[in-house]
């Protein structure tokens, strides 16, 4: 999976960081990231995800469902994408990365390996 992660940073200049998460917080794939970096950064996404799917239940015709978040912080960009069933794809970017190249490549590299991102429950009882 790692070397998927790395075609997407090779193809998208200022890529910093990319990390392919579970729902509840787990590195599954890391580029560019050390293990503890990759954990912190995916622990984090799992927040952030939380906090957006909050904000999407505000919508009248939602389903507290959450496509993609973006951020621009002092220094660069963090992109969260949803990526398959119960996975997240999270890319961190360097100032002056192009933000619609970035989204595009993200959005392409979901639909390619789709099904494979997927994170099944660990356990029965956390099932949908």
């Amino acid at each position: 999976m790692d070397w998927l992660l790395k075609d997407l940073a090779v193809t998208v200049p200022r890529t910093r960081h990319i990390v392919l998460l579970s729902a509840d917080g787990l590195c599954m794939a890391q580029w560019g990231a050390g293990k503890d970096a990759a954990d912190r950064l995916a622990a984090a996404s799992s927040g952030l995800k939380s906090l957006a799917q909050s904000v999407a239940a505000e919508f009248p015709h939602s389903d507290g469902g959450v496509r993609m978040v973006v951020l621009e912080v002092d220094g660069g960009f963090f992109y969260l994408m949803a990526a398959a069933a119960n996975s997240y794809l999270a890319v961190t970017a360097d100032e002056g990365v192009d933000a619609g190249l970035m989204s595009q490549r993200m959005r392409d590299l979901v639909i390619r390996i789709g099904d494979h991102l997927a994170s099944p429950p660990r356990a029965p009882e956390q099932a949908p």
